[in-house]
């Protein structure tokens, strides 16, 4: 499927966010980059869909989330479930993970990845 290109907004605002990662998504960060969680290549904030995904593995169309306390009200749990249908659409897998369960759990949250794209 071919890809849109991506707009200049969308790249800025990556670009932005990958300057400023909460807590909990530079602890993943630190988990998962230079292949560090069993030779998978992981990107963060990286524009997909018209979306930017907070970490995706482009070998194995994984993407996964942090998510804070904010995306617990309705409106921003329909608003993802949105956005993980449309990702879905592509052929991305979503995960999301709660930013407490990384900075608490950063061990399992890393084997849920690694089941998830049959590493473990």
């Amino acid at each position: 499927m071919p890809h849109a290109p991506v707009s200049p907004k969308l790249r800025t605002n990556a670009r932005r966010m990958r300057k400023a990662l909460t807590d909990a998504e530079l602890k993943l960060w630190n988990a998962l980059r230079a292949h560090r969680l069993m030779g998978l290549g992981f990107r963060r904030q990286v524009p997909i869909a018209g979306y930017v995904a907070d970490f995706a593995c482009p070998t194995h169309h994984l993407i996964v989330e942090v998510d804070g306390s904010q995306h617990g009200n309705d409106h921003d749990l329909a608003y993802d479930a949105a956005r993980t249908r449309r990702l879905q659409q592509d052929g991305w897998t979503v995960l999301r993970f709660w930013n407490d369960d990384v900075m608490t759990d950063i061990d399992n949250v890393c084997l849920h990845i690694l089941k998830t794209v049959g590493e473990a």
